[in-house]
């Protein structure tokens, strides 16, 4: 009886990474991660520069520029996956990246918001996350690569970070047009390190043979749209929306209500940032580590929902704008961990890369409505109302999130 537990244990017991595995889950977290950087730079100043634009204090049209992007990656995401099944992982990023280092001049060099917009399009046209998400697949043992998803989350939320403090400072040297310039630039490093950094793969070496009745219809329908794999889309769809819905606001309040000039917003996120990152990383470690993922989730959405009625509420004290900003960077850091961990976790082996692409649009939609709907919302209540219907958003997902329940460690593959 000993013997058998103990032979169950070791099966159960999770192998190191490869040194392969490591070299491409760096590699191909870094590029997500400059792409995302560049995306979030303009973030935490775009809506105070749009107001030096004719039309610029049109909230739509503002909100529209920060989330068109994701409108055209929803579309493209999915197709764009597929081609990599087709063509290649490599020549799918490399002309991704390509079409997102044009959106960015196109948008550096335009002085309209409308040509900003269609520069911005242009950016998402670039979608390459599903075809990233489907290499690390390749590339990854079942057994490490929630691992890997792991750490891909944990450099989009270092990304974001990043680019809260460095975007401030930029603005007062280069400007947004410059920031779209240097965006540009970033893309074509990532190029260069698809190329010469990120290992050559075999599509779906590391998946084991599975029988034929997997790819039936039904099979792949059941795959792609179980309660547990829709919670997720829709957990992702939330993050993304309040992300970008948040920072259509906030910046006006930091300059306009706490009297802070857009160039020195940094002096606010960059202590917030590093003190949520320092509270979050425990927390992520604790959840994997532990078996607690399910009340680390729980916590992490209750906490981003708390972030947005403290915003409303305090949106002329910049305390409470700080403290609220402190609260919010929390839960999404770890919630930038731990969805795809739970996605990688969740996503039956068969179908995986097509529930990562599903997973990738859910996303890309957040982005889109985030912008849209944030910027009717402040069209008609200003940004209070921006911050009610991200916390209005955050008491439905939190109602999800109590239901979303991760299969156990031994189980993934």
């Amino acid at each position: 009886m000993s013997q058998t537990k103990l032979k169950t244990r070791t099966k159960r017991r999770p192998n190191p990474m490869s040194k392969l595995e490591r070299r491409a889950s760096r590699s191909l977290a870094s590029i997500y991660g400059l792409r995302m950087l560049g995306l979030f730079l303009i973030l935490p100043v775009f809506s105070i520069y749009a107001k030096t634009l004719p039309g610029g204090h049109d909230r739509f049209l503002v909100g529209l520029a920060l989330g068109i992007y994701g409108f055209t990656q929803a579309c493209l995401q999915i197709p764009l996956g597929i081609a990599s099944d087709r063509f290649g992982r490599k020549p799918v990023m490399i002309a991704g990246l390509a079409i997102f280092a044009l959106g960015s001049f196109v948008a550096g060099f335009s002085h309209t918001l409308p040509m900003i917009i269609v520069g911005r399009a242009i950016q998402g046209a670039g979608a390459i996350s599903a075809a990233i998400s489907a290499m690390i697949a390749d590339a990854t043992q079942p057994e490490n690569r929630t691992k890997a998803m792991a750490f891909v989350g944990m450099m989009i939320g270092a990304s974001f970070i990043i680019a809260l403090v460095a975007g401030p400072l930029l603005y007062r040297s280069i400007s947004v047009p410059g920031m779209f310039l240097l965006t540009g630039v970033l893309a074509i490093g990532a190029i260069f390190v698809v190329k010469f950094v990120v290992p050559d793969v075999k599509m779906g070496a590391s998946e084991p043979a599975h029988p034929d009745t997997a790819n039936t219809s039904a099979a792949r329908h059941t795959s792609l749209f179980t309660p547990a794999l829709l919670r997720l889309d829709f957990s992702i769809f939330a993050l993304n929306f309040m992300q970008v819905a948040l920072f259509l606001a906030l910046p006006l309040a930091l300059v306009n209500d706490a009297g802070i000039p857009i160039e020195d917003n940094w002096i606010v996120y960059l202590p917030v940032a590093v003190l949520s990152f320092i509270v979050a990383i425990p927390g992520i470690i604790w959840a994997e580590t532990r078996g607690y993922m399910r009340h680390g989730f729980i916590g992490a959405v209750a906490s981003m929902g708390l972030a947005m009625i403290g915003f409303a509420a305090g949106y002329h004290d910049i305390m409470a704008l700080v403290a609220a900003l402190f609260v919010f960077f929390v839960g999404f850091n770890l919630l930038e961990a731990l969805l795809p961990s739970l996605v990688s976790r969740t996503a039956p082996p068969s179908r995986k890369g097509r529930a990562l692409g599903v997973y990738n649009t859910a996303q890309s939609i957040g982005l889109f409505a985030g912008g849209a709907i944030g910027g009717i919302a402040a069209d008609l209540g200003g940004s209070v109302a921006v911050f009610l219907t991200s916390a209005a958003l955050g008491l439905i997902w939190l109602i999800v999130a109590i239901f979303v329940r991760p299969p156990a460690k031994h189980s993934i593959g």
